[in-house]
């Protein structure tokens, strides 16, 4: 009984330990990691945007713009490019799981018209070499320019404007639908979006498409 006792608590105390080990180690890596993320998102918004003087990730819309197929609230961030206190462009975030090894995601920015400035793959499994090209400037360039309403959003294997790659045609299909697919839900909020940016506020978390009354000067 004794032995059992004794093996028991040893159990415990080796528990403890890596409980400790592993908190320090999260303290020490989480800043470097969130600093990490943070610099990789700049990047890419500072790729999809033009040049701005702001901290766009710091000047975020978050907006309700959904639900799944379970009833959950879906919510997209868009971060606001100013130069001067105007703003010049905003980029938001996509996805489309129909990557042939995966998810595909995306930064897209938009200017207020919502045409497109650019876009950026910020991860992706494909095929090195083949979907992997949806990374390579001459894809990506194909798309500064475009909107909803002058383009026919697909491959031209599929009938549409947007070029395949050479031998892959599932990534660039892939890609496609999340741009149109994040310029649809743009566009669909675009309004009260704006509205709130022109405020210089940042929409509370439950904002799900109704332009705030600002008649008395503040936001509810």
């Amino acid at each position: 009984m004794k032995e059992i006792a004794r093996l028991i608590l040893v159990l415990v105390l080796i528990c403890l330990a890596a409980a400790l080990a592993l908190s320090q180690v999260y303290s020490l890596t989480k800043g470097p990691i969130e600093n990490a993320l943070r610099e990789e998102r700049l990047r890419a918004i500072r790729t999809v945007l033009p040049s701005y003087d702001n901290e766009p990730d710091r000047d975020v819309i978050h907006m309700v713009t959904g639900t799944d197929d379970e009833g959950a609230e879906i919510a997209t961030d868009y971060y606001i490019g100013r130069s001067g206190g105007v703003i010049v462009g905003i980029a938001f975030e996509t996805s489309s799981p129909a990557g042939y090894s995966g998810d595909i995601d995306l930064m897209v920015g938009v200017d207020s018209d919502c045409v497109i400035t650019g876009v950026e793959v910020i991860s992706h499994a494909e095929t090195p070499g083949l979907g992997s090209k949806i990374t390579e400037k001459g894809f990506l360039d194909l798309f500064p320019g475009r909107d909803l309403s002058n383009t026919r959003w697909a491959v031209k294997k599929d009938g549409g404007d947007i070029d395949q790659i050479t031998g892959a045609t599932i990534s660039p299909r892939a890609v496609v639908e999340a741009v149109y697919t994040g310029l649809e839900v743009f566009a669909a909020h675009r309004e009260v979006i704006l509205s709130l940016a022109e405020h210089d506020e940042q929409a509370p978390d439950d904002v799900s498409g109704e332009v705030p009354d600002d008649s008395s000067g503040e936001m509810e």
